[in-house]
């Protein structure tokens, strides 16, 4: 679908490949741009999570059907290949601090001039000015200060980070969104725009629903029955059965009345499901725990209870719901071997985008890129060589 837009992509760690890998998923040509060390995420891995040949997890699953480019922007003969390719860009996008690239000479006033239909995507911690600009902003970090900790867990537990990075995950697809809303209004206007996403913003985004509701004057409070939400009516959240747990969400009383066989559910009343949610939530309680998990799921099922299990990620790679949706998908690395990876998100006339490209040695397409951009054989050679004598200095 974007087949014939150029992305430039200056991005590390998380949110900047995956916002980019997003658009290669789709067609577009990611040229990645690497300093001769390589990008931070080839050596960096969360729980120190290498395949063979020291090839970092944490690489694999952000940087599919991207090429890499190689540069030392040090260098004027390198800084004017990295202008001319951006000349001939239709999209850039970058993840430094605020300021790095203007210090680069990559600035978005400096290559909005040089071209004019360029998108020019900046995604950072909280934005490019203001109070916080230079803070240090990674996702757990962003989780504490947006709320979102403080609104997880019971009552008596502390604040709470969720298991997963989804604040640098929304705000890469919010970045994503954003060059798609600006290459469409370039098809109008003929100019491109500067574009934004930040963790800040993400994070606040995530909380759409409860922070609405506290600007305008509703006060949650976090349950100490655990219930998962400080504004929802009771029950709700994850209740253990005799022998696991299971999840419950937005029921009425009357249902749980018939379901469980007990009429003090009815007689609580709807319109009091909120005020009473700590009873009505330690009821269901002591229901649930009576009987094992399968039990509650084939009663549940029939009765057309909103209920989940709570899956491990075991489960969830075996889930068959998420086997037929064809979630994750594998591909073949020369050093790593069969690698697995969780597939494009979504689904184009029920076909999920697939893996056109693995995600690239470093420097691989130097040599191609080079030569488009008009360079000879001499002066490929000159500036490869250029490289392999950074890379050895390191």
């Amino acid at each position: 679908m974007l087949s014939g837009v150029r992305v430039v992509s200056f991005t590390h760690f998380l949110q900047g490949p995956s916002a980019t890998q997003l658009l290669a998923d789709v067609g577009a040509e990611v040229i990645k741009v690497e300093p001769p060390s390589g990008a931070f995420e080839r050596t960096w891995s969360g729980p120190d999570a290498f395949l063979e040949g020291d090839t970092s997890v944490f690489f694999l699953l952000g940087n599919r059907n991207v090429r890499s480019l190689t540069v030392d922007l040090k260098d004027p003969a390198w800084l004017e290949v990295v202008l001319k390719l951006v000349a001939e860009a239709d999209v850039l996008v970058e993840s430094f601090r605020p300021g790095a690239m203007d210090r680069l000479g990559l600035g978005w006033s400096r290559l909005h001039e040089l071209n004019p239909r360029l998108i020019y995507c900046s995604l950072s911690g909280y934005g490019s000015d203001g109070p916080y600009r230079d803070r240090p902003g990674q996702d757990v970090l962003l989780q504490s200060m947006s709320g979102l900790a403080s609104a997880t867990g019971s009552a008596s537990t502390p604040p709470t980070p969720v298991g997963a990075s989804l604040v640098d995950q929304h705000a890469a697809v919010l970045g994503a969104f954003g060059i798609l809303a600006a290459l469409h209004g370039r098809e109008r206007s003929g100019v491109g725009s500067l574009v934004e996403s930040n963790l800040l913003n993400a994070a606040l985004d995530l909380q759409i629903e409860p922070l609405n509701y506290f600007v305008n004057g509703f006060t949650g409070i976090r349950s100490e029955s655990g219930i998962s939400s400080p504004y929802y009516k009771a029950p709700y959240g994850v209740f253990a059965t005799s022998d696991g747990h299971l999840t419950l969400s937005l029921n009425s009383l009357e249902t749980m009345a018939a379901v469980l066989e007990d009429p003090w559910f009815a007689e609580v009343g709807e319109h009091r499901s909120y005020e009473r949610r700590e009873e009505v939530n330690e009821r269901v309680a002591q229901h649930l725990s009576q009987q094992p998990t399968d039990h509650w799921e084939q009663l549940f099922a029939r009765h057309r209870v909103w209920f989940a299990p709570v899956n491990t990620y075991g489960d969830v790679v075996a889930d068959p719901q998420v086997r037929h949706n064809k979630s994750f998908t594998t591909f073949e690395h020369p050093e790593a071997g069969t690698v697995t990876v969780l597939a494009h998100p979504v689904t184009y006339d029920g076909v999920r985008p697939g893996v056109r490209h693995i995600p690239p040695d470093l420097g691989a397409a130097n040599e191609d890129v080079l030569r488009t951009l008009g360079y000879d054989s001499d002066q490929v050679e000159l500036l490869q060589s250029s490289i392999l004598s950074r890379r050895a200095s390191r």
